[in-house]
């Protein structure tokens, strides 16, 4: 459950500007805040069931723009790579360094 919080909170990171208000605020009251759907329904004034439906519904969506943008995918790539530069750049490896210097370059 942990894994699947932290890659909805990723996804909603990099695609909320594509999300209606209301959707951004169910997911931040959910995601980001801890609320119940019993607190979202209550200051929406809604079923809990309507929040449910929606905050599953964008959940689909975030993965949906994900499957064709990659924005999560090419983050988690370059924060990898930086640090295999890292470890490269202590152990004074050059020849890896620049490999991994090209690498990052290819992402784009």
């Amino acid at each position: 459950m942990l894994e699947k919080t932290t890659r909805i909170n990723f996804l909603f990171d990099f695609y909320q500007e594509l999300l209606t208000p209301k959707q951004r605020n169910y997911m931040e009251l959910y995601y980001l805040e801890d609320y119940s759907l019993g607190e979202i329904s209550e200051t929406f004034h809604v079923s809990r069931q309507a929040v449910y439906d929606n905050i599953r519904r964008t959940e689909a969506m975030l993965e949906a723009y994900e499957d064709k943008l990659h924005l999560y995918k090419k983050f988690k790539e370059r924060n990898s790579l930086l640090e295999e530069m890292e470890q490269a750049f202590r152990s004074n490896q050059i020849t890896t360094l620049r490999e991994l210097i090209d690498s990052l370059k290819e992402l784009d």
